[in-house]
């Protein structure tokens, strides 16, 4: 049965083998798909960056663990609150266009921290509200970004591309922690916001040359709230989707939301500088890079999507215990490689199995749907954030890991079924 399906997928790709009339070069060597990487890769680097500051300006002023899980929170909301209708929106217009404004929208948020930094005037109340805002660019990702590397490469090389896009967001991941703590230590948190600013920059110009244009926008006349229906009944109806989106849930209640507390733990329990919690902040990249580089040479064939996706969940859980009861930086820099590393098969594996399990002119509402799993985060960062402030980070990072561990355990015979 799951040779049939693969046999199935093979064909998707010519679907979109056509650009305004002419051949499309679906190659990973194509400009638009560089293009559209290079574009996730400086919204990546931007968000690393802003998450370890901002992360480290409200521990300071307000040294409330809950707060700073409040600053992840709120990046993940507008997943929760917006994903369907961003992913029904996504199917209704032009995705070139849509990366456009999505970029502007993030580049002024930066831009309007940055000139409050500058003068003075920074509040925590402001930091809220530019996670906010710039996690609605995040929600918009996978729907509309992601939606298009697959529609350049198409089906039969999305994992490929999927594990070049995720190596470029884990190695964000690895960079930007130590980028950002750099620049907060010696320039201050404005220089931060300003160097999101010109990376911005950088990913508009990569989006306006785009040769890309999407063609699938038949389904666009339905009423938005109808067509969010539709891709839950498509959803209910494949007990493929159902697992997938299962596990991601999971990871978003219970492994996630612990990044809120690694800048807490590397201040508050290991007593390291600013500089020094983004290094250690970065080694969770560093496996996920090494992880997610392997997985491009390695994992070519369809059957090791689903065992990387849950086992990638799996050895997340575990290592995030592990460092929380590390009391020394080095071993505790050592478990967030190999958690990183880890989850770079949940990551990769994630949009891959939607894109690949959606029909394909639904898949921008499937990722959508994905973003509104995905959205369920912030009830993750308010368990952690209220368990901090009561028992201490910690505990609060075992307790989480451990319910995940427990949750997978209770729902296998769902998961189980991915594959």
């Amino acid at each position: 049965m799951r040779q049939n399906h693969i046999e199935e997928l093979r064909p998707l790709s010519s679907s979109f083998a056509l650009h305004r009339g002419r051949p499309r070069r679906l190659g990973l060597a194509g400009a638009d798909f560089w293009r559209l990487w290079y574009a996730g890769l400086t919204v990546f680097m931007v968000r690393w960056m802003e998450t370890l500051a901002m992360a480290i300006f409200v521990y300071q002023r307000t040294h409330s663990p809950f707060l700073v899980a409040m600053t992840q929170m709120l990046r993940l909301l507008p997943m929760g609150l917006l994903g369907a209708f961003i992913g029904e929106a996504a199917e209704r217009i032009e995705r070139r266009t849509g990366l456009v404004l999505l970029t502007l929208m993030m580049a002024a948020s930066s831009g309007v921290l940055a000139l409050l930094a500058w003068s003075g005037r920074l509040q925590v109340w402001h930091i809220m509200i530019g996670c906010f805002v710039n996690g609605i660019g995040w929600a918009a990702d996978n729907p509309v970004r992601r939606v298009a590397i697959g529609e350049v490469v198409g089906a039969e090389r999305m994992g490929t591309a999927m594990s070049l896009d995720v190596a470029a967001n884990n190695g964000s991941r690895m960079l930007g922690p130590t980028v950002g703590g750099a620049l907060l230590a010696t320039i201050g948190i404005g220089g931060v916001f300003t160097t999101s600013v010109g990376l911005y920059a950088t990913s508009l110009i990569a989006t306006l040359m785009l040769d890309y244009r999407n063609e699938h926008r038949g389904m666009a006349q339905a009423p938005v709230l109808a067509g969010i229906a539709e891709g839950l009944r498509v959803v209910c109806a494949d007990p493929r989707l159902v697992g997938t989106l299962l596990v991601t849930v999971i990871y978003n209640l219970f492994a996630w939301p612990f990044t809120s507390m690694v800048p807490v733990i590397a201040q508050g329990t290991l007593h390291l500088n600013d500089a020094h919690t983004g290094l250690l902040q970065s080694m969770d990249g560093v496996g996920a890079f090494l992880g997610a580089a392997a997985i491009a040479l390695l994992a070519r064939r369809h059957t090791w999507f689903a065992p990387l996706y849950v086992g990638g969940l799996l050895a997340y859980l575990v290592m995030i215990i592990v460092f929380a009861l590390l009391p020394w930086p080095v071993p505790a820099g050592a478990a967030l490689i190999a958690e990183g590393f880890g989850g770079s098969g949940y990551s990769i594996m994630q949009a891959t199995l939607v894109f690949l399990f959606a029909p394909p002119e639904m898949r921008s509402r499937m990722l959508g749907v994905l973003s509104v799993c995905i959205g369920l985060g912030p009830f993750g960062f308010l368990l952690i954030g209220g368990l901090a402030n009561w028992l201490g980070a910690p505990a609060a990072v075992v307790i989480t890991g451990a319910g995940g561990l427990v949750a997978m355990a209770l729902t296998w015979p769902l998961w189980r079924r991915i594959g």
